[in-house]
């Protein structure tokens, strides 16, 4: 495709009320979100071109620019969990989250992990174990929820690098998982998508809060929307537009 891209600098606020320069780890972090009592309180993040494509080339990175990698990381600092379907963490080829010293900290100060733990969705166990999340998970073995239904023999493999949670019988069933999250004491999960993991989601009725990045970008091609494969609403669902900011153009 054919991108036009700006360069991105430092971040301005619109909404609440305009201020020049802010930090977006600290805005998100200072939130309050008060998870219910059966499942952890849930946020998606996602970017999205102009004409609405989710991937370039079948990953996000083509769409992300500078203030989008300042969300994306501040975004991180929040969650207990992040969770992510099997398909987007073998495309973007995932790894332990990464954030700031300042942000690790704050996460002990609230009584958190240094980092968030990592979870991904895959009802037949079709993740690739030779991703960074499993070589090199850190301190923590990521999390990897599953059916009933997944193959014995590759259930073996995948419990020799991470944890399995079993949701569902004969696929996943998103709403037990994060019941099931949540008795393990996850009070926030952050959903990186990708647009069918987001669609099962809104579908149960289980979003709390959805940042979305607007890259200034015509990418064309035939990527899904942020949201796939939940069936049309019967009414829209009306989201209260709660914060805006722009990454301002570099010189």
């Amino acid at each position: 495709p054919v991108v036009r891209r700006a360069t991105f600098g430092a971040v301005r606020q619109l909404l609440p009320e305009p201020v020049e320069d802010v930090d977006p780890t600290a805005i998100h972090a200072a939130l309050a979100r008060d998870a219910p009592a059966d499942r952890p309180y849930v946020l998606v993040n996602m970017i999205a071109s102009v004409d609405g494509a989710t991937v370039v080339d079948g990953v996000s990175g083509g769409l992300g620019g500078e203030g989008d990698k300042l969300v994306f990381r501040a975004l991180r600092s929040v969650p207990d969990i992040v969770l992510v379907a099997a398909r987007t963490a073998n495309a973007e080829s995932y790894g332990p989250p990464k954030i700031s010293q300042e942000a690790e900290a704050a996460r002990r100060e609230r009584g958190q992990s240094a980092i968030p733990r990592l979870a991904v969705v895959t009802g037949r166990l079709s993740v690739d174990l030779c991703l960074p999340m499993f070589t090199d998970p850190g301190d923590q073995r990521p999390i990897v929820i599953t059916s009933a239904a997944a193959p014995t023999n590759r259930r073996d493999e995948v419990e020799a690098v991470a944890e399995i949670l079993v949701a569902g019988e004969t696929t996943v069933d998103v709403p037990d998982a994060l019941a099931q999250l949540r008795r393990r004491g996850a009070s926030v999960v952050l959903c990186e998508g990708g647009p069918s993991m987001n669609g099962g989601l809104v579908e149960s009725e289980l979003v709390d809060e959805w940042n979305i990045s607007l890259s200034p970008t015509l990418a064309g091609g035939d990527s899904r929307r942020i949201v796939n494969g939940a069936p049309p609403a019967l009414r829209p669902l009306r989201l209260e537009r709660a914060q805006a900011r722009r990454a301002r153009s570099g010189d």
